[in-house]
Protein backbone atom coordinates (compact mmCIF):
# COMPACT_ATOMS: atom_id res chain seq x y z
CA UNK A 1 0.00 0.00 0.00
CA UNK A 2 1.36 3.41 -0.88
CA UNK A 3 1.89 6.07 1.83
CA UNK A 4 -0.87 8.36 0.51
CA UNK A 5 -3.44 5.57 0.63
CA UNK A 6 -2.35 4.75 4.20
CA UNK A 7 -2.69 8.42 5.22
CA UNK A 8 -6.17 8.63 3.72
CA UNK A 9 -7.29 5.55 5.67
CA UNK A 10 -5.79 6.93 8.87
CA UNK A 11 -7.57 10.25 8.34
CA UNK A 12 -10.95 8.58 7.75
CA UNK A 13 -10.58 6.54 10.94
CA UNK A 14 -9.51 9.63 12.88
CA UNK A 15 -12.60 11.46 11.62
CA UNK A 16 -14.81 8.67 13.04
CA UNK A 17 -13.15 8.95 16.45
CA UNK A 18 -13.64 12.72 16.55
CA UNK A 19 -17.21 12.61 15.21
CA UNK A 20 -18.17 10.13 17.93
CA UNK A 21 -16.96 12.50 20.66
CA UNK A 22 -18.58 15.53 19.06
CA UNK A 23 -21.97 13.86 18.68
CA UNK A 24 -22.18 12.64 22.27
CA UNK A 25 -21.02 16.00 23.65
CA UNK A 26 -23.47 18.05 21.61
CA UNK A 27 -26.76 16.24 22.10
CA UNK A 28 -26.60 14.06 18.99
CA UNK A 29 -25.50 10.75 20.52
CA UNK A 30 -27.91 8.71 18.41
CA UNK A 31 -25.97 9.75 15.28
CA UNK A 32 -23.07 7.64 16.55
CA UNK A 33 -24.98 4.52 15.45
CA UNK A 34 -24.42 5.66 11.84
CA UNK A 35 -20.66 5.50 12.43
CA UNK A 36 -20.86 1.71 13.03
CA UNK A 37 -21.36 -1.27 10.77
CA UNK A 38 -24.81 -2.89 10.92
CA UNK A 39 -23.42 -5.54 13.29
CA UNK A 40 -21.09 -3.15 15.13
CA UNK A 41 -20.26 -3.59 18.81
CA UNK A 42 -19.76 -0.97 21.52
CA UNK A 43 -18.63 -2.49 24.80
CA UNK A 44 -17.40 -1.46 28.20
CA UNK A 45 -16.67 -4.92 29.64
CA UNK A 46 -18.60 -5.62 32.83
CA UNK A 47 -20.69 -2.46 32.35
CA UNK A 48 -22.44 -2.33 28.99
CA UNK A 49 -22.46 -4.00 25.59
CA UNK A 50 -24.49 -2.92 22.59
CA UNK A 51 -24.48 -5.12 19.48
CA UNK A 52 -26.05 -4.12 16.18
CA UNK A 53 -27.80 -1.03 14.96
CA UNK A 54 -31.00 -1.51 16.99
CA UNK A 55 -29.17 -1.77 20.32
CA UNK A 56 -26.85 1.11 19.42
CA UNK A 57 -29.79 3.35 18.53
CA UNK A 58 -31.57 2.45 21.77
CA UNK A 59 -28.54 2.90 24.03
CA UNK A 60 -27.28 6.04 22.37
CA UNK A 61 -30.81 7.42 22.24
CA UNK A 62 -31.01 7.03 26.03
CA UNK A 63 -27.80 9.05 26.33
CA UNK A 64 -29.12 11.69 23.96
CA UNK A 65 -32.23 12.15 26.13
CA UNK A 66 -30.04 13.26 29.06
CA UNK A 67 -30.13 16.90 28.03
CA UNK A 68 -29.31 17.90 31.61
CA UNK A 69 -25.89 16.26 31.29
CA UNK A 70 -22.94 18.32 30.07
CA UNK A 71 -19.91 16.32 28.96
CA UNK A 72 -16.74 16.67 26.98
CA UNK A 73 -14.80 13.69 25.69
CA UNK A 74 -11.23 14.83 25.13
CA UNK A 75 -9.29 12.41 22.94
CA UNK A 76 -5.52 12.37 22.60
CA UNK A 77 -2.59 10.10 21.80
CA UNK A 78 -4.35 8.48 18.86
CA UNK A 79 -2.48 5.50 17.44
CA UNK A 80 -3.80 3.92 14.25
CA UNK A 81 -2.55 0.83 12.47
CA UNK A 82 -3.73 0.18 8.94
CA UNK A 83 -3.90 -3.60 8.57
CA UNK A 84 -4.85 -3.65 4.90
CA UNK A 85 -6.95 -1.68 2.43
CA UNK A 86 -10.18 -2.57 4.26
CA UNK A 87 -9.23 -2.92 7.95
CA UNK A 88 -7.57 -0.79 10.61
CA UNK A 89 -7.22 -0.77 14.38
CA UNK A 90 -6.61 2.03 16.79
CA UNK A 91 -6.37 3.14 20.36
CA UNK A 92 -7.03 6.62 21.66
CA UNK A 93 -6.83 7.98 25.19
CA UNK A 94 -10.04 9.61 26.41
CA UNK A 95 -10.56 11.98 29.31
CA UNK A 96 -14.22 12.47 30.15
CA UNK A 97 -15.45 15.54 31.97
CA UNK A 98 -19.09 15.35 33.04
CA UNK A 99 -21.53 17.32 35.10
CA UNK A 100 -25.15 16.34 35.67
CA UNK A 101 -27.82 18.93 36.30
CA UNK A 102 -26.53 21.84 34.27
CA UNK A 103 -29.22 24.31 33.28
CA UNK A 104 -27.18 25.95 30.53
CA UNK A 105 -26.23 29.17 32.34
CA UNK A 106 -22.49 29.68 32.45
CA UNK A 107 -19.81 27.03 32.78
CA UNK A 108 -20.32 23.89 34.83
CA UNK A 109 -18.50 23.37 38.12
CA UNK A 110 -15.50 21.09 37.71
CA UNK A 111 -13.80 18.89 40.25
CA UNK A 112 -11.90 16.15 38.43
CA UNK A 113 -12.49 14.21 35.22
CA UNK A 114 -15.05 11.44 35.49
CA UNK A 115 -12.67 9.02 33.81
CA UNK A 116 -9.39 8.68 31.96
CA UNK A 117 -9.17 5.61 29.80
CA UNK A 118 -8.95 4.26 26.28
CA UNK A 119 -11.11 3.50 23.31
CA UNK A 120 -9.81 0.45 21.43
CA UNK A 121 -11.31 0.52 17.98
CA UNK A 122 -11.59 -1.71 14.95
CA UNK A 123 -12.44 -0.07 11.65
CA UNK A 124 -13.65 -1.56 8.39
CA UNK A 125 -14.22 -0.10 4.95
CA UNK A 126 -17.83 -0.57 3.84
CA UNK A 127 -19.72 0.46 0.71
CA UNK A 128 -20.72 3.58 2.69
CA UNK A 129 -17.15 4.40 3.72
CA UNK A 130 -15.15 3.64 6.85
CA UNK A 131 -17.08 2.56 9.95
CA UNK A 132 -16.38 1.23 13.43
CA UNK A 133 -16.88 -2.51 13.64
CA UNK A 134 -16.01 -2.52 17.34
CA UNK A 135 -15.32 0.02 20.08
CA UNK A 136 -14.18 -1.14 23.51
CA UNK A 137 -13.97 1.31 26.38
CA UNK A 138 -11.64 0.73 29.32
CA UNK A 139 -10.91 2.93 32.33
CA UNK A 140 -7.46 3.53 33.77
CA UNK A 141 -8.61 6.15 36.29
CA UNK A 142 -12.09 6.93 37.65
CA UNK A 143 -13.42 9.69 39.88
CA UNK A 144 -14.16 8.43 43.40
CA UNK A 145 -17.85 8.31 44.19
Amino acid sequence: MDPIQRLLIERECERLVMACCHYVDHGEAQRIADLFTADGVWTAPGVLTMVGREQLLKGLGARQEKSWRTARHVCSTLRLEVLDEDHAEGVVYVTIYRYDGHEGEGPCPLDTPLMVGEYRDRFVRTTDGWRFSRREVSAAFVRPR
